[in-house]
Formats: structure tokens, C-alpha cells, sequence
């Protein structure tokens, strides 16, 4: 599988695009006013303690409080209960309000919830990540060769006893630490204790909110996470910008100075690749599929559900045949669609209920199949009678759409107005209530244009009935800047 990265860099933004196979199936956006702020380290607050939520809030300088739940916090002698599980404490025991406290973001900011924080604070390298409170020494998942991993954990029992660092640290070893040789290891290891031993001392040395560390650019994250084995190009349209990557590559990412370009041309990159068509997409309420069917996907606030529908698709053999095609489709469309759009928290899709015990398990195979090239943590149950799955999709930042857009001011994010019908009929109740509780000559109704000419028209008849039950003398002014739900009725 041929994989590119495009890197489109402007002074006010910068957007990630990962072509697979000519496909685009991740877009990543970080502007300068609104960085990203995962893996940031600060020096925050305790504001507020929550003992019937085991929770508190910390002020860490943002414009919401940040949330921490108990075991969130690093405990430096852990309680194990009779099952062998950790017992967490109390949270008045962990923090007091007042009090200062060393936190790292694992979520941003998402619509109306403040960042997630803890307190087991991470560092991320090329092929490891540093944990100065803990111990443990850890391997990715995908790499499944047993003897592979046992090869990187001698190497870096080796290491950690070669170095000279404190008791009670550990390391992970990332996806990208496949095959890597000793030297390279040890390297990342003494960056990652020399940046740990720069964390330290700001955050002995300050004693106010701030922040004390924050992550690395987006252009260079990419470089740093996104880059494995497959990536057969990284594509930069900024010439300063790709030599900072490049001197990033050959000081902390050695080996993928090859795959580095400047890309020079006039046209920009994102059109040249269909990115651009491809976020417009990503954007829509409606994805069409292939063969003629179409999924209708609706991001809530609780939620994310996915619906899908044979629309055109009327099959060659019959209706089961052609429900379990259009679900084949879905299933690998909507695994790439929540990699494009980072859709996040519980997803529910519903498939076409498919009443063959052997189409649901195929359907969910190739569903499972694809979400295995998603770097996100995925947890999937089976196809219930409904044809539903429900999954949850670690998020730790905004989707596509909430950086983006924003609600419509016309219809608050609901994706509907009321009708102009409605807007006639609750003018006359309001012309009724004041009629029954003011005083007035006559009564002036401002609308927009097609409310006013709804009312004039079609709703004419009701006008005047209206008129001879209160005596009064009605009269309509269109006001161009209001919405279809929007009136004032005036007393004249």
C-alpha cells in the first residue's frame, strides 16, 4: 500500500493531508490562534474539588477550567484491593483547592467541555515514549512479531541500565522502534531525559499558571507520528517550512530525510490531490456510495450515528444480495470516513438488516478489517438484531466539521427551520395575546419577505377573521435581515 503525506503551510494555518493509495483518508488542521494543545504540560490551579464525581477542576489558563478525574493522578504508592485492581483514593486526599499542580492535556477542548487533563505525565520521541512516573516498559500492539519484541525489550533493559536516569521511569516502545538498532534507541532516550530534566526545572521554578512545555508544531508531529513504514513520500509546499522539517528529520528523525519534498509548483498542493473536493465532502451530512446507496451521517453532542441506505442500488439477484453489497460498501466507506472526518466518543451504525447470520459476519469482518489501519483506539461490539454496531473511537481533539464550521445562526444547529405556515399561525396567537392583555389603535407585524407574503396570500381568509375578532386593524412591514422563524408584533 503506497501512502503520501502533503503538508499545505500558510502563515495563519497548517493542514496534513495522508493519501493512501491515491485516496485522501486523514486531514489534520492546527491554526496558530487555535493550536492543539494534547500532550502540553502545564503548571495549573486547583479551583474546585468534586468529591461526589472524584473529580476536580484546574485552572490552567485556558478559558474553561480543565477536568481531572482521581485516577488521573499519579499516586506514588498504589493500594491494590482483594481482585488485585488498584483502589483509587479519595480525591480530597490527592488535591486540595488552592493548591498548584503539575498536569498534562490528553483532550483538547471539545464544544463545551473543557480539556481532559492527568497527572502521569508522557514524552513522546520518534520511537518511544518517556513516562517519568512510571516504571513500566511497554510495546505497541502492532508490532506482533514475538521475537521482534522481545529483541526491543532486552535492548531497552540494556539502555535503561546503561543510563543514568531515576528510579521509577519507564518507556513505551512506539509502532515506528520495528527494527530499530541500539544507537538509535539510546539517542531517543537521552532527548527524551534531556527534555524531561528542562520540564523539571520550570516547573520547580514557577509558581504561577503557565505552561511548561508544549508539543511540537503540527508539520512536525507528522514527521514524528505519522511517518512509518509505507510512506513513500511527505510533500511540503513551504520552502522555509521544509527546511525546518528537514533539520528536524536529520537531528531527531534520521532516515526520512529521503522522503522529504519541497513541492514547488503554482498550483496549490490540496488541489493538485483533490483534497480540497475531499474536505468539502467531509463536510456533507450525505455520503454517496458506489454502487448507488448512500450513508446519512449525524455528529451530536452525546453521539455520532451512521445510516445506511440502498438508495439507487437495486441489485442483479435479490433484495438480501443487494443489502449485503451496499453493507460491504458502507462498511469500508465509513471506516475511512471517521479517520477523514475524526469522528470521536460513541458511533452507532446501523446497516441494512441483513436477516443472513453469514452476510452480518462478513460485513463485520471487512468492517474490523479496515478500521485496523486506523491509528485510533477502536473498541467494536457485533451486528445486534437491529443491524446496529455500536464502537467508541478514542478523540483527543476537535472533528473536521466542529474546527471548521460552526452552528447556523439561522437555525442553531438544529439542520431545520419552522416553516413559514408555523411562523403565520404563531403570529396570530401573539397578536391574540396582546390583543387580550394591552391596549392598542392597530397592530404592526414585521416578518421576513416570505412570511409577509404568506400572510397576504394564502393566510389572507385568517387575516381578516382575526381582524373582525379583535376589531383592530392589522398591518405588515418585511424586515430583510430576519429568518423565517423571526417577527415582531408591534403596538401601534
Amino acid at each position: 500500500m503506497s501512502e503520501e503525506i502533503l503538508i499545505n503551510v500558510t502563515p495563519l494555518e497548517t493542514r496534513v493531508a495522508v493519501i493512501e493509495n491515491g485516496v485522501v483518508q486523514e486531514i489534520f488542521v492546527e491554526r496558530e490562534v487555535k493550536r492543539g494543545l494534547v500532550g502540553s504540560i502545564f503548571q495549573g490551579k486547583v479551583v474546585r474539588v468534586l468529591p461526589g464525581m472524584q473529580a476536580a477542576f484546574v485552572d490552567v489558563g485556558l478559558e474553561r477550567a480543565a477536568f481531572l478525574h482521581a485516577k488521573d493522578i499519579w499516586v506514588k504508592d498504589k493500594t491494590l484491593g482483594a481482585d488485585g485492581v488498584e483502589i483509587v483514593p479519595n480525591i480530597r486526599d490527592l488535591v486540595q483547592e488552592g493548591k498548584l499542580i503539575v498536569v498534562q492535556i490528553t483532550k483538547d477542548m471539545i464544544g463545551t467541555k473543557g480539556a481532559r487533563l492527568t497527572t502521569h505525565l508522557s514524552i513522546p520521541s520518534r520511537y518511544l515514549v518517556f513516562m517519568p512516573r512510571n516504571g513500566h516498559l511497554g510495546i505497541s500492539q502492532r508490532i506482533d512479531d514475538e521475537a521482534e519484541r522481545e529483541r526491543l525489550r532486552v535492548v531497552m533493559e540494556e539502555i535503561v541500565a546503561e543510563e543514568t536516569l531515576d528510579q521509577g521511569c519507564g518507556f513505551i516502545l512506539r509502532t515506528a522502534a520495528d527494527g530499530v538498532d541500539k544507537a538509535a534507541l539510546q539517542s531517543d532516550v537521552r532527548f527524551l531525559w534531556r527534555m524531561w530534566n528542562v520540564i523539571k526545572d520550570k516547573a520547580n521554578n514557577t509558581h504561577k499558571i503557565a505552561r511548561i512545555h508544549e508539543d511540537l508544531p503540527l508539520y512536525m508531529r507528522t514527521l514524528r507520528d505519522e511517518v512509518r513504514e509505507g510512506v513513500e513520500k511527505v510533500r511540503i509546499d513551504s520552502r522555509e517550512t521544509f527546511a525546518k522539517v528537514m533539520s528536524f528529520a536529520k537531528e531527531f528523525t534520521p532516515g526520512t530525510e529521503s522522503l522529504l519534498e519541497h513541492y514547488p509548483g503554482e498550483r496549490p498542493i490540496f488541489d493538485l490531490y483533490g483534497v480540497e473536493q475531499e474536505i468539502e465532502k467531509a463536510l456533507s451530512r450525505n455520503v454517496q456510495l458506489k454502487s448507488g446507496g448512500y450513508l446519512v451521517i449525524d455528529q451530536t453532542e452525546a453521539m455520532t450515528t451512521v445510516d445506511v441506505n440502498t438508495g439507487g442500488f437495486v441489485g442483479h439477484r435479490n433484495l438480501e444480495e443487494t443489502i449485503f453489497k451496499t453493507n460491504l460498501e458502507a462498511a469500508q466507506t465509513i471506516a475511512r470516513q471517521l479517520r477523514l472526518r475524526n469522528l470521536g466518543g460513541i458511533i452507532i451504525i446501523d446497516f441494512i438488516d441483513m436477516e443472513d447470520l453469514e452476510h452480518r459476519r462478513q460485513v463485520l469482518r471487512i468492517f474490523e478489517k479496515v478500521l485496523g489501519r486506523d491509528r485510533a483506539k477502536i473498541k467494536i461490539t457485533q451486528v445486534s438484531e437491529l443491524g446496529l454496531v455500536e464502537m467508541t473511537r478514542k478523540r483527543t481533539r476537535e472533528s473536521l466539521e466542529r474546527i471548521l464550521c460552526e452552528d447556523c445562526p439561522t437555525c442553531s444547529g438544529r439542520g431545520f427551520i419552522k416553516t413559514a405556515e408555523t411562523a403565520c399561525f404563531e403570529i396570530f396567537r401573539e397578536i391574540l395575546r396582546q390583543y387580550r392583555a394591552y391596549e392598542a389603535e392597530s397592530y404592526l407585524v414585521i416578518a421576513a419577505q416570505n412570511v409577509v407574503d404568506r400572510l397576504l396570500d394564502e393566510e389572507s381568509a385568517n387575516v381578516a377573521d382575526v381582524e373582525e375578532f379583535i376589531g383592530k386593524t392589522i398591518r405588515f412591514q418585511v424586515e430583510a435581515l430576519y429568518s423565517q422563524e423571526q417577527f415582531d408584533v408591534v403596538l401601534v
